[in-house]
């Protein structure tokens, strides 16, 4: 190093007199020569005429050169004083290069050092390029292999995890043989083995398909292992079912063990089906004899009960429909059947109860003329079907159809039977008739009340239908009854007495908008209006006419027709004045005494009471016109107010 700054100096030194010979030459040849106007110098041969006028012209265009001509100056003389300026900076300039001489030769100096380390440093960028270029390379090798090792440690890692599920299945575990073989069924520990041997023989079946040699290693142990397995199942599954068979045991807990245990019975259909099938028919074999036996012997005491058929068989089908869901949920869950198969064998087990159960009601059935009784037992399996559709339940629903089409015909020939009945009766072969209710319009409306509060949980039209017929018929029935009697007044009491009883027998269950309460209310009060008309008529008849007629020729125009008729009022003006009270008693009287029904008795005479004085007030009404204005009897009118105070106290309360 130091070597190399000494000959830095030296170096120095000599471009710094080389420096001062050139500027002293310089000053030496500026002395010597003659001042050089370059462009500006006219006395030149080598511009043409064009090239000086250009240039006269750019220097006359010179601020100093227009300031001069302003001020007069000649230009040969200015010339001169630049030229003389020019020499001065010239000269001037010189020294200063002289002066820094020594920091101009030191800057080259330095300019060489920096060009020398730019160089340095060339060659060391263009070295580390080469190297980055090759790193580049390199980086790009590696990543290839490491892209490479990926791929290979993905394929080892699921080579690893298809070789370890292979390892794992293959291998038997010594715990799942101690367990198969020495644990009892119910312990759980057996359970979970049974799943993990079930998987095994799945894994091992699906191998020998594949050929794969390594199941040949563990197929005879897994063999041996289901085996035992299927022995220990199938022995316990028996002894279940054959604690079925026990008396007076309730068998729905051992079904609710199996249930518990229901993957048994899955893992022999998968791996021994002649063992599924033997306790599959084992169990039905013994189910359905145990419900024969049960339903036989239940059927048979309820029978020896004196008591309404009809209570006789909600019992034994409510027992029919809670075994028969229970029953159908169980053999689905456990045998795991659905759809048609589990119908099938739903059947194969409950057939013959409901066999039993078909022929004893066809044989009731036939004899029975109970109408009452076979319309309830239909309502009750329309009950009992409407709850096995809402809880899903198909079993028995062909059952259901079954019974249905035993008794509804039954009950449409008794309803039928009944009608011809009624439609056949000979009142003159029925006794002496009164006015009162008679036992068969009394029989009928309790029979059709019963229907109709009975259909009201589900309507049906063919019931409506049967229904209508017998209360045609029952109408004909009463008006043939009332034709017996001799005078109109009680063949109307006849009438409203059935039609009133009737009527209150059918509200007391049906609703009030039925179409039977609605037929006998029309009938009712249409013979009632009939009756006051006819209670009202002896008494008060020649009022009632006169009213009447004078009201039909008010509305012609032609009251006129009645100004002769004076003699006629009078009478009826005295004869109401002084009859009337007596005539409202004795009919207040009757009237309670032939209506058995003291309530509509007490509305009957309402009636004729209201309806005497709409009749007396239109007699007002008249006797106010200009045709009668002149009549002196009109002052013996009753007024309508004291009329209507004295009627009230006629009014019986019930």
């Amino acid at each position: 190093m130091a070597e190399e700054a000494a000959a830095d100096v030296s170096s120095a030194g000599s471009s710094t007199q080389v420096a001062l010979d050139y500027l002293q030459d310089e000053k030496t040849d500026g002395d010597m020569a003659n001042l050089n106007l370059g462009e500006l110098d006219l006395t030149t041969d080598e511009y043409i005429l064009d090239e000086v006028d250009i240039h006269i012209q750019a220097n006359l265009e010179d601020d100093l050169v227009k300031e001069a001509l302003k001020t007069g100056v000649d230009l040969r003389q200015y010339s001169k004083q630049v030229e003389a300026e020019l020499q001065r900076i010239e000269q001037a300039s010189i020294k200063d290069y002289i002066k820094e001489s020594q920091n101009i030769a030191l800057l080259h100096n330095q300019i060489t050092a920096c060009d020398s380390i730019l160089e340095r440093m060339e060659g060391m960028l263009s070295g580390f390029q080469s190297d980055l270029s090759s790193i580049s390379s390199e980086i790009q090798t590696l990543q290839q292999q490491s892209v490479s090792m990926n791929v290979r440690l993905k394929n080892r890692q699921a080579v690893r995890s298809h070789l370890s599920q292979l390892v794992d299945e293959l291998v038997v575990p010594g715990a799942m043989i101690s367990t198969i073989l020495e644990s009892p069924v119910t312990e759980q520990e057996f359970l979970e083995q049974l799943h993990e041997l079930n998987n095994k023989i799945n894994f091992a079946k699906e191998l020998s398909f594949r050929e794969t040699l390594a199941c040949s290693d563990i197929q005879d142990i897994v063999d041996r292992l289901k085996l035992k397995a299927v022995s220990k199942i199938r022995e316990f599954i028996l002894q279940k079912i054959y604690s079925f068979r026990k008396p007076m045991t309730n068998y729905q807990i051992p079904q609710n063990t199996l249930l518990k245990y229901r993957f048994f019975y899955q893992f022999l259909l998968a791996n021994e089906r002649t063992v599924a099938k033997e306790i599959r028919d084992e169990y039905v074999d013994t189910m359905s004899k145990i419900y024969y036996s049960y339903f036989k012997s239940y059927s048979g005491r309820l029978l020896k009960v004196q008591y309404p058929y009809e209570t006789l068989f909600r019992s034994q089908h409510y027992a029919l429909l809670d075994n028969g869901c229970r029953e159908f949920l169980f053999l689905s869950d456990f045998f795991m059947v659905t759809g048609n198969s589990a119908l099938d064998l739903f059947n194969s087990i409950m057939g013959k109860t409901l066999s039993m159960f078909l022929k004893s009601m066809s044989t009731y059935v036939s004899d029975c003329y109970d109408s009452i009784a076979v319309f309830l037992c239909i309502h009750i399996i329309l009950r009992f079907r409407a709850i096995t559709a809402k809880r899903n339940i198909p079993a028995l629903d062909k059952y259901w159809e079954a019974v249905l089409e035993l008794l509804w015909p039954r009950f449409e020939l008794i309803l039928e039977m009944n009608i011809h009945s009624i439609r056949n009766t000979d009142p003159q072969k029925l006794g002496v008739l009164d006015t009162r209710p008679h036992y068969i319009t009394r029989r009928y409306a309790e029979f059709s009340s019963a229907i109709v509060s009975i259909n009201q949980t589900f309507p049906n039209e063919r019931t409506h239908a049967l229904l209508g017929q017998l209360q045609v018929e029952v109408e004909n029935f009463v008006l043939k009854m009332a034709a017996e009697f001799p005078s109109r007044r009680d063949q109307l009491i006849f009438l409203i007495n059935n039609y009133d009883m009737m009527l209150g027998v059918l509200m007391e269950r049906a609703a009030d908008d039925s179409k039977e309460v609605e037929g006998f209310q029309q009938l009712l009060l249409a013979r009632t209006q009939e009756f006051i008309e006819e209670i009202l008529s002896p008494p008060f008849g020649g009022m009632i006419a006169f009213v009447k007629e004078a009201e039909g020729l008010m509305e012609k125009g032609q009251l006129d027709r009645l100004k002769n008729e004076e003699a006629r009022i009078t009478q009826l003006v005295r004869g109401f004045s002084s009859s009337w009270k007596q005539s409202v008693e004795s009919m207040s009287q009757d009237v309670m005494r032939s209506f058995t029904n003291f309530k509509n008795g007490t509305s009957i005479i309402q009636g004729a009471l209201t309806q005497l004085i709409q009749y007396y007030h239109g007699f007002h009404k008249i006797l106010n016109q200009p045709t009668f204005r002149s009549l002196a009897v009109r002052s013996e009118l009753i007024n309508l107010h004291h009329l209507m105070v004295e009627v009230k106290k006629h009014k019986p309360n019930f």
